[in-house]
């Protein structure tokens, strides 16, 4: 994805990123206009922050692939919206979705877009509406791995299923070895670390295997691991910590989760190079997304099968779930107030710097007014 008009300056990483200033807007008596001081790469100006009448408390669960962002988010927006208070517990997309279809939540993250019985359960909450899909956030899912010596690892869509699958079980593999000639194998158990609750993260995941080698993963997919054995760990945080003390671990995380000693797989995908799990990466993959919602759900279709130059093919998208219409009285102004800012060009840039994409400008603009609408 190129980001058209948000891609105005680098951030200290030197991933994509935008920023901008917004028009500035005072929130209350206390708000002076001025930033924190806290980390370039996860700080937004207050004063660009509209909270309007926003105040109480906001609930809200879903997606753990975005919490880091979220958290990020919810500083910046707490620090200049002094009246509100924004609760995101990062359940999984599973359990997000869930609890917004019970009404639980003012709004749900998930990385995959709600399925026909979800929209239709949603109604029952959103009083003569239903609810929407909104693009918010862009990231690779990094295939993290801990084996003692190995620095540098690449693989294929083929090897990753078969691995996952328990069908190659040790590192020297000839298949592992083939990909990497140059690398020292160990003679040792390969340790394959799944998600244990219902993730868009082991969706997306399984997609990108069920679309890119078909012949070696023949499950269904979905939210749900299929796959028997390996380990298993609750939500990305659980997954990168098994992988972290386990020598000869391998699992799937949102990159901001694969830090700490833990090495990155590059993918073979048939480009001229093998692509590692980056921002960058992640922005070129959904360069192609299309939007496929009607109405004004932006629910976007991913090619998980990119051959392009610098494309990483695992990439999700984690949607904010809300109602279109229907919205409560109550949490409606903090809702609309919190969502437009991390849609705005300050909201979006925060995310690069933190191991995130940003949605294109051509998508986040609709996302923008359809934030508008939400009533």
């Amino acid at each position: 994805m190129k980001l058209q008009r948000m891609n105005r300056r680098a951030l200290s990483l030197g991933a994509l990123a935008v920023s901008g200033a917004l028009a500035l807007t005072a929130c209350g008596s206390d708000d002076t206009g001025s930033s924190s001081g806290s980390s370039s790469s996860a700080t937004a100006a207050a004063g660009s922050i509209k909270c309007d009448d926003a105040k109480g408390q906001l609930l809200a669960d879903g997606s753990s692939a975005q919490k880091n962002a979220i958290d990020a988010w919810v500083k910046n927006f707490t620090q200049a919206c002094s009246g509100v208070q924004v609760n995101y517990k990062g359940s999984g997309s599973g359990a997000g979705v869930t609890a917004f279809t019970q009404g639980q939540v003012a709004f749900a993250g998930s990385d995959s877009a709600l399925k026909p019985e979800e929209v239709t359960a949603s109604k029952a909450v959103c009083s003569g509406g239903q609810g929407i899909d909104l693009p918010m956030v862009a990231g690779p899912i990094a295939v993290a791995y801990n084996v003692a010596g190995v620095d540098n690892l690449t693989l294929d869509a083929a090897t990753i299923a078969k691995i996952f699958d328990g069908k190659i079980t040790n590192w020297n593999d000839k298949a592992i070895a083939a990909l990497n000639p140059d690398a020292k194998l160990p003679d040792l158990k390969i340790q394959p670390y799944h998600r244990s609750d219902e993730s868009g993260t082991t969706d997306n995941f399984t997609k990108y295997l069920i679309a890119a080698t078909p012949d070696n993963w023949k499950y269904e997919g979905g939210k749900a691991w299929q796959a028997k054995g390996g380990q298993a760990a609750a939500g990305s945080s659980g997954v990168a910590q098994g992988v972290k003390q386990t020598n000869g671990a391998i699992g799937y995380m949102e990159l901001s989760y694969a830090k700490d000693g833990l090495g990155t797989v590059a993918i073979d995908t048939g480009a001229a190079a093998p692509v590692k799990a980056s921002s960058d990466g992640a922005t070129k993959a959904v360069a192609a997304a299309q939007v496929v919602g009607t109405g004004s759900d932006l629910s976007l279709k991913l090619d998980y099968t990119t051959k392009a130059e610098g494309a990483y093919p695992i990439t999700l998208v984690t949607y904010e779930i809300a109602c279109d219409k229907g919205n409560k009285a109550a949490t409606l102004p903090a809702t609309k107030a919190f969502l437009r800012y991390i849609a705005s060009e300050d909201g979006q840039g925060v995310l690069s710097g933190i191991d995130y994409a940003p949605i294109p400008d051509a998508i986040i603009s609709k996302v923008r007014t359809t934030i508008e609408g939400l009533s």
